[in-house]
């Protein structure tokens, strides 16, 4: 009995954790944006893909490739959905490299950066 009461506890606490799915799609974040230049156009990307500023994709340093994100600036209220093919960004103090295109319909590309909140849609 004493040898499986350990047993019994580890089991109940891991019946009670929740998955890393799970984890996953509460994932939400606020942080500063910016956007690819447009010398990456056609780059490869992390997924092996070139960067095409055409499409609404970004990059993240931990959200799995593949994954759908709801962007929203909180300056100018608009959001945008994205795909995260690669991963970055690699400026310090920035949570997401997005796209032209992304960018463009978030209104920041004046600005260059912004402040934004991450929605983990899928995985």
């Amino acid at each position: 009995m004493l040898r499986t009461l350990p047993l019994a506890l580890l089991l109940a606490l891991l019946a009670g954790y929740p998955s890393e799915r799970l984890e996953a799609a509460r994932y939400s974040a606020e942080g500063m944006a910016s956007y690819y230049a447009s010398h990456h156009h056609g780059k490869r990307t992390a997924s092996g893909e070139p960067v095409d500023r055409n499409t609404l994709t970004a990059a993240h340093r931990t959200l799995p490739l593949g994954s759908r994100v709801r962007v929203t600036s909180l300056s100018t209220r608009r959001s945008v959905v994205v795909r995260i093919n690669d991963r970055g960004p690699h400026t310090h103090g920035r949570i997401i490299d997005l796209s032209y295109k992304a960018a463009r319909q978030l209104e920041i590309l004046h600005a260059g950066v912004a402040l934004v909140r991450l929605e983990l849609l899928d995985n």
